[in-house]
């Protein structure tokens, strides 16, 4: 990509955000469920499968005898929480004058940081066609430099089908699942609900963050246009007046609506941002205002 995408301002923005989350949580709006003494706590929580980077001292021998795999222990002070992250890279993400690839990599990598800063463990999912691909998770700020190298390098093209590509993913613990992307797919908004059973099945709970541009929102009155479908390449030709991109905007609203009522039927949320949004309005307000962020 040639535009830089996390650079020295989305850092600076990065950092007010980190002060206003530290400044909620000395405020007793949020309380820490970890300790971060060092050392095991005496009370069991949980167990959960070895990953790559786990401290192999907590790996249970009892249980890989039994099972034939490896398991860590979880103790109560230091239970963390996982986050499965899923970005869509289809090309209609790459689209508008302020374009939405980049709200949605910077939206990805912000909440990265959020997370693994709270000792939680981060996945990031690249959703390609009817699969995905995984950058390498983990916990700790290694990880976080390794998951901003990939996604600076992440290449919007061709389309995806969402549910096909997610359910894919192996989930074997309980925690919480982010899906971003436009949502706007040919398939409508039903292809999405195979998606959302199978993470509701896996004990996830579901975020949705919709991301607009302000092209697809508030398009201009033209005499006429050209529409292209970047994902199948279909050329519509089409007169942008008043009475068409007023039906337009009925059609989204009714959609976005739809989107939502089919997140709720799942327990999950869905949270509507644009282009014109600053990162800070993103993250600390319409996260705030559904409490994925408290």
């Amino acid at each position: 990509m040639e535009e830089k995408i996390f650079n020295d301002d989305f850092f600076k923005k990065l950092q007010k955000i980190h002060l206003n989350i530290n400044l909620r949580i000395t405020k007793g709006l949020q309380g820490g469920r970890k300790s971060h003494a060092k050392g095991m706590s005496v009370e069991f929580s949980d167990f959960r499968e070895y990953v790559p980077g786990d401290d192999f001292r907590r790996v249970d021998w009892n249980a890989y005898g039994r099972f034939d795999k490896l398991f860590i222990k979880v103790f109560m002070e230091e239970r963390e929480g996982i986050f499965n992250i899923f970005l869509d890279k289809s090309a209609s993400m790459d689209y508008g004058e302020k374009n939405k690839k980049i709200k949605a990599l910077q939206i990805v990598g912000a909440l990265s940081y959020i997370a693994l800063n709270n000792l939680d463990r981060v996945n990031v999912n690249i959703l390609e066609e009817d699969s995905l691909y995984e950058i390498k998770g983990g916990t700790g700020k290694k990880v976080f430099q390794n998951i901003l190298k990939e996604l600076e390098n992440i290449e919007f093209n061709g389309k995806t089908k969402l549910s096909e590509a997610i359910t894919k993913r192996k989930i074997n613990s309980k925690g919480v699942s982010i899906i971003v992307s436009d949502f706007l797919c040919n398939d409508g908004i039903e292809s999405l609900e195979k998606a959302l059973k199978y993470l509701a099945y896996k004990k996830q709970e579901i975020i949705l963050i919709q991301v607009l541009c302000e092209e697809e929102i508030n398009p201009k009155i033209e005499e006429e246009v050209t529409l292209l479908d970047k994902e199948t390449k279909e050329e519509i030709k089409l007169n942008l007046n008043y009475k068409v991109i007023e039906e337009y905007k009925k059609t989204l609203k009714n959609f976005n609506k739809n989107l939502e009522t089919l997140a709720k039927k799942y327990g999950g949320k869905v949270i509507f941002s644009n282009t014109n949004m600053s990162l800070e309005e993103i993250i600390l307000g319409e996260l705030g205002k559904k409490r994925v962020i408290n």
